[in-house]
Formats: structure tokens, sequence, C-alpha cells
């Protein structure tokens, strides 16, 4: 269990896997800073081979009506989408497109899960959606599309995406 295809995080160095607490055994990467400071969103692989995540709401996750703030449920779920793709990702790649509805709000101390799943993977997009949940409330419905990224490394510069 929790054990991802060896070729999901090729070229992830900034993999952190969670040591204690609530979320031990648990991955998430470094580094994406937004992400990192508005997390930390986590995920794992369950016993029947998908990708659960999962965020414990913070009073920084919240907006002024102490729900959820919509921008974070937006953040995390994009967080998924490359999570969920993961396994066939392998490799760098960008948002190219994603869609959302909000259903319901989630308070400080809610456990928000990420049930999601890859619709179509082709040569260079993955279409993927997702629902988040707080137990067994539906809080907001995501689709999305990830575009391959190919890495080149021009002469006497760092990688750059291309």
């Amino acid at each position: 269990m929790n054990e991802l295809p060896q070729n999901a995080f090729r070229d992830r160095p900034d993999l952190y896997v969670e040591t204690e607490g609530e979320f031990a055994g648990w991955r998430t990467w470094t580094r994406d800073s937004f992400e990192t400071h508005n997390g930390p969103f986590w995920h794992r692989m369950d016993e029947n081979g998908r990708v659960q995540c999962a965020f414990r709401v913070e009073k920084k996750h919240l907006n002024g009506q102490r729900n959820v703030h919509g921008g974070c449920f937006m953040s995390f779920a994009d967080y998924c989408l490359f999570a969920i793709a993961s396994s066939v990702l392998e490799g760098p790649g960008v948002t190219v497109s994603f869609a959302c509805e909000f259903l319901d709000a989630a308070r400080e101390g809610e456990l928000v899960e990420c049930e999601g799943e890859i619709t179509r993977a082709g040569g260079s997009l993955i279409f993927l959606r997702g629902v988040l949940k707080s137990g067994d409330r539906s809080l907001f419905t995501f689709s999305g599309t990830i575009k391959r990224v190919k890495w080149k490394k021009p002469a006497g510069t760092g990688a750059v995406a291309t």
C-alpha cells in the first residue's frame, strides 16, 4: 500500500514524505512555493492503487465567512490533478484547462479529501476529473487538462520548459 509506480516521480527530487502526525507516510512536493505556502496538501496511493489526496482545513484556508476560500479549493484541486496524473505524467507538465463547480462549504478542522481519475491520457495531454469531499458531503467538482512539457537544456544555461 501507499507505493506509486517507480516512474511516478521521475525527476522529482522535491518529493517529501511526512514522518509523523496525521499525514505520516503521505507525500507532498516542496518545489512549488505557492502550494507549500497554501497547503500543506498531501497525496498517497491507497490499497486499490488509486491516488488519494487530502488536507486538514486550517485558519489560513478560510475566507471572511469562515469557510474554506474558493481559491484554496481551486489550488488544492490543481495539486490533485498532478498527483492523480503522476503515474502517467512521467515528467513536468502544466495545467492548460481547469473547470470547477462549488457545491458546499468546509470549515476549520474538517478533512478535505479528493476522489479523482484520469479520463484519458494521450501523447501530450492528460484529461482528469475529480470531486472534493468532507466525509460524505461533496464540496467541489472539477475537471482539468495537463500538458506534458518537454525540457530542453540550451548550451551554457539551466533547464527551461518549452
